[in-house]
């Protein structure tokens, strides 16, 4: 198993428990300072305040069992890194964009629509969705198509846990993910970069998959906003932007569904989207990632493994040309 204790034997503690939020507690001191005028002008209080509450318009813990099986034995990514350079064109294109803007978004009252071929569809609301099976603490890494990566203890259950709830019929053999795309609460939404709303999509034996993560919590708290609250998918052996954000719908379908990168740019973003270091993307080698945190001048980029590291992923594509599926 890739996935293992440290080596000195003990477990790794909880993530809420070794990941402090100093720097952060700090960066909330100053913004407060800012709030009152003291140190800096309106433009630099305007965007501060509202990275502030993006980063926490709630801050609820969120109690879950850490899985031994999933305890990866890297570093951590720090909480601050993890929560502010990221990917959601919903609140805009650049890395920081999410932290800043994603405070409008309104995170209940919130349902997810369970429908298409399965027996049993169902609409659940965020509280139903927490208590539909046990919260797990869940390390894993994610890998960015862009070429870097990041390590984080995310909390969820296995996407099986619902699936097994809605009953797929024989007709089911893709699973489609719906993000919410509301430009009332999401800037970004209406810009020309993505046809909206964003859709994602997995094989319905990859949706099953242990590892395939419904995630609704991370550094043992309820996920930030711009980290994809209340509910979203995480994929890690895929790369991250199969992982879909802020999901609203999720439909079981008998053909493979469209996806929003996929559908923009089909020849540098395939269906599949494996961690395969064997695959560049058209513009830039896979076989290398630059570890989120590990900016020093000198530091060397890490190997990229096949997919991701989770070998145990490998029998759902026997037989096929993961050149041609990529």
């Amino acid at each position: 198993m890739l996935i293992k204790r440290r080596a000195n034997g003990v477990d790794s503690p909880l993530a809420s428990e070794i990941t402090p939020h100093e720097i952060f507690e700090s960066r909330r001191k100053f913004i407060q300072q800012l709030a009152v005028g003291s140190i800096a002008g309106p433009a630099l209080l305007e965007m501060s305040s509202r990275e502030a509450f993006a980063q926490t318009p709630v801050t609820q813990k969120l109690a879950a069992q850490p899985n031994t099986l999933y305890r990866l034995t890297d570093k951590f990514t720090s909480y601050k890194d993890a929560t502010t350079y990221n990917n959601f064109y919903e609140f805009g294109t650049d890395k920081a964009d999410p932290a800043r803007y994603a405070g409008t978004l309104k995170t209940r009252p919130w349902t997810i629509a369970v429908e298409g071929e399965v027996n049993k569809p169902m609409t659940l609301d965020i509280d139903s969705l927490l208590k539909l099976a046990p919260l797990e603490e869940r390390i894993y890494r994610l890998r960015c198509v862009e070429g870097w990566s990041m390590v984080i203890p995310w909390i969820g259950y296995s996407l099986s846990a619902l699936i097994k709830k809605v009953e797929p019929n024989g007709n089911a053999k893709y699973v489609e993910f719906v993000s919410l795309a509301d430009r009332k609460q999401m800037r970004g939404v209406g810009s020309r970069v993505l046809d909206w709303p964003y859709t994602e999509g997995l094989r319905l034996d990859e949706a099953s998959h242990p590892l395939t993560l419904l995630s609704m919590g991370m550094y043992g708290e309820v996920l930030p906003n711009q980290n994809g609250a209340p509910v979203r998918i995480v994929v890690p052996w895929k790369y991250g932007f199969k992982s879909a954000k802020s999901i609203i719908r999720i439909r079981f379908v008998r053909e493979q569904p469209r996806t929003a990168w996929n559908s923009v740019a089909p020849i540098e973003y395939g269906f599949y989207s494996n961690v395969n270091p064997n695959v560049d993307h058209p513009r830039w080698s896979q076989a290398s990632e630059r570890r989120i945190g590990e900016d020093g001048l000198f530091t060397k980029k890490r190997k990229t493994l096949m997919f991701n590291g989770y070998s145990e992923v490998a029998s759902l594509y026997a037989g096929m040309d993961l050149k041609k599926f990529y």
